[in-house]
């Protein structure tokens, strides 16, 4: 395959930090060209930047230009370059910098910020008609007709571990041929658990995922299973089937990733051990592999998989989402912005774990999706500032920088 060039958003965090990790072993495969992140970490960003030999930097926080530089030249020095034997890339700042980066000429965006501020950047890659490697699942969950009117056929490669799956299996089939999708779930720490038994949760205990190193939000969000309810709306809008054919099923063990079910009764499964970098590798090189991204299963060894239905009852946070997936327009992005506040809320002990969801389902409901005759961002965006606005005011909390998100992403499962 010819050299990609590579634009990395979010590249302190931890899929910005694996895909530099690929790249770095497969330096004749790939080129990054620019960087950015939301710089709370200048010293690692300088780092990669000079390991890389980047153009171009973008920070989110306008206000650590300075810092870098400074980071520039610390790293120039532990290198043991003398002064001009170095570049520093051109440095961008502000909030719109990763928008700018991700309108870059390039092949492939890779889109690993989290939270609704990575929405802008995804609709620049795909206005440019740039290849989208996306981590960053807010922005199509929240801007899904935005984001369904510019996306030309195959531009979006899923990095999300359980959509990667789905587009391996559905290789082995025609769309028309393609009964239903299933989208696993690791449960998460309290699997098996009943409502009434997670009523005195700690914020310690829902960030002890038994399967995946994740960041603290993510794992919340997987202890109560509403990223798989983000999961579905996000398959919903990546392949086009409606949400009554996109199953959840629970999967402990986190070896297999999604399942296609095809007309004809034949269940396509994708396995690995869970390693991000295999989705990332694939969305990277799409359509071709790249060798060793990952170690494989070890067929040497005995092991049993299981596979159980979804709790509903103890776990209604993926109904909630098909809900607000049914009824589209801005009930998704309502859903994702709620959804953030709790959790902080609850790692500030100023709401309880089943009030995470149930707090959500109420800004959810109270929201009127307004008939658009064409959904733009700013409606995207004042939705996502009422919701946040509404559950700060149910749960008694404050309202935290959105940009500290930037750099900070990891995977959801």
């Amino acid at each position: 395959m010819n050299q990609r060039t590579v634009v990395i958003l979010g590249s302190t965090g931890s899929i910005g930090t694996q895909a530099l990790e690929l790249i770095g072993r497969n330096r004749d495969r790939f080129r990054v060209l620019a960087l950015s992140a939301g710089g709370d970490n200048v010293a690692l960003l300088a780092r990669q930047a000079l390991e890389f030999q980047v153009e171009v930097v973008g920070v989110a926080r306008a206000t650590t230009a300075q810092d870098l530089q400074l980071a520039f030249y610390a790293e120039a020095q532990r290198r043991g370059y003398a002064q001009g034997q170095f570049r520093i890339p051109k440095i961008i700042t502000g909030p719109d910098a990763s928008t700018e980066l991700a309108g870059l000429a390039c092949d492939v965006v890779l889109n690993g910020i989290t939270g609704s501020v990575g929405l802008r950047p995804t609709l620049a890659a795909l206005d440019a008609g740039t290849t989208l490697a996306l981590a960053n699942k807010e922005s199509l969950v929240i801007g899904g007709p935005l984001v369904v009117k510019r996306v030309k056929p195959g531009q979006i490669l899923p990095v999300d571990s359980e959509h990667s799956a789905i587009a391996q299996c559905l290789r082995a089939g025609t769309a028309d041929e393609v009964r239903r999708l299933v989208v696993t779930a690791s449960g998460g720490p309290f699997r098996g658990r009943t409502r009434a038994e997670m009523a005195d949760v700690t914020p310690e205990q829902a960030a002890n995922h038994p399967t995946w190193d994740m960041g603290p939000v993510i794992t919340i969000n997987s202890a109560n299973l509403i990223n798989k309810g983000l999961e579905v709306i996000e398959a919903h809008l990546l392949y086009g089937l409606p949400m009554d054919r996109i199953d959840v099923v629970v999967h402990p063990q986190s070896i297999v990733h999604s399942m296609v079910e095809f007309v004809d009764g034949s269940t396509v499964v994708q396995a690995s051990p869970p390693d991000m970098r295999l989705p990332i590798a694939l969305a990277l090189g799409w359509p071709d592999r790249i060798p060793d991204a990952a170690p494989g299963c070890d067929w040497t060894k005995a092991s049993s998989w299981e596979f159980e239905p979804l709790d509903d009852e103890a776990f209604p946070a993926v109904q909630l989402a098909r809900q607000a997936g049914e009824r589209g327009g801005t009930a998704p992005a309502v859903l994702n912005a709620a959804n953030e506040v709790c959790v902080q809320a609850f790692r500030d002990g100023r709401l309880p774990f089943l009030g995470i969801v149930d707090t959500v389902a109420r800004v959810v409901t109270e929201h009127d999706v307004p008939s658009y005759e064409e959904l733009s961002v700013d409606d995207v965006l004042a939705a996502d500032a009422w919701a946040r606005a509404r559950a700060h005011e149910l749960t008694g909390t404050t309202v935290h920088d959105p940009t500290t998100l930037h750099g900070q992403e990891t995977p959801q499962v």
